[in-house]
């Protein structure tokens, strides 16, 4: 009877701890939600919405976690979707991880949201393949803060891949020098019940999960293709 109790209990802790785990990608992807919607609460610091309207991708890695050095290294989990290339809209969104490189002068361990937006379609080829590293096989530079892109520097214009980051409040263009951006193929499988590549969920015209209906919203409302027409007229 006591071998059955404790079968059952241990049974019990771990099909919750399994439960758990899957259910990480989904509450991340409302964070994710939560950080591109903040950040565009505030235009005039925030991501020029011109360049937001030319992006082929985006990509939002809430709370990346740095470490405690001058120049740190960096690891964290996130999204990225992109415009249909048929129809209005975005992508169902793709897992991805963020590793190494640096960026900028931290002190001591901290979270960083982190938004890119790939700028062309080469740079949305290579960030769909399995794994590529920015500033090596894709140009990038610290994308510009305000409500339109009209200061770009030369390099901004020219960059593949622009990003931000956000901490502790403070919101500014970063590069992102030398880290490296995978696929998540077991957060993906938690998303979508398979181990599906994110090349096959940006392009395939797939359904996004349920969670991911606030983050897909904002983006159909910030940037859909729709609302770039609107805008152009």
């Amino acid at each position: 009877m006591k071998l059955a109790i404790v079968a059952g209990l241990a049974l019990t802790t771990l099909t919750t701890s399994l439960l758990a785990a899957e259910s990480e990608p989904a509450v991340r992807l409302g964070e994710a939600a939560s950080v591109f919607s903040e950040i565009m609460a505030t235009p005039d610091k925030g991501i020029p919405q011109d360049l937001l309207d030319k992006a082929y991708c985006i990509v939002i890695v809430p709370s990346l976690k740095t470490g405690a050095f001058i120049v740190g290294g960096k690891y964290g989990k996130g999204f990225i979707s992109c415009r249909r290339t048929s129809g209005p809209g975005w992508s169902a969104p793709a897992s991805v991880r963020i590793e190494g490189g640096s960026f900028g002068f931290q002190i001591g361990g901290s979270m960083t949201d982190v938004v890119m937006l790939v700028m062309s379609q080469g740079g949305a080829d290579k960030l769909l393949s399995s794994k590529f590293t920015l500033g090596g096989e894709a140009s990038a530079a610290a994308g510009p803060v305000g409500r339109t892109a009209t200061a770009q520097t030369d390099l901004q214009m020219h960059a593949e891949i622009l990003s931000w980051s956000r901490s502790q409040g403070l919101f500014a263009g970063v590069a992102l020098e030398g880290a490296t951006l995978r696929e998540d193929l077991d957060d993906n499988a938690a998303l979508y019940g398979s181990k599906l590549e994110n090349r096959e969920i940006v392009t395939s015209g797939r359904a996004a999960p349920e969670s991911a209906g606030a983050l897909m919203a904002l983006l159909n409302k910030q940037s859909g293709r729709e609302h770039a027409a609107r805008e152009k007229r």
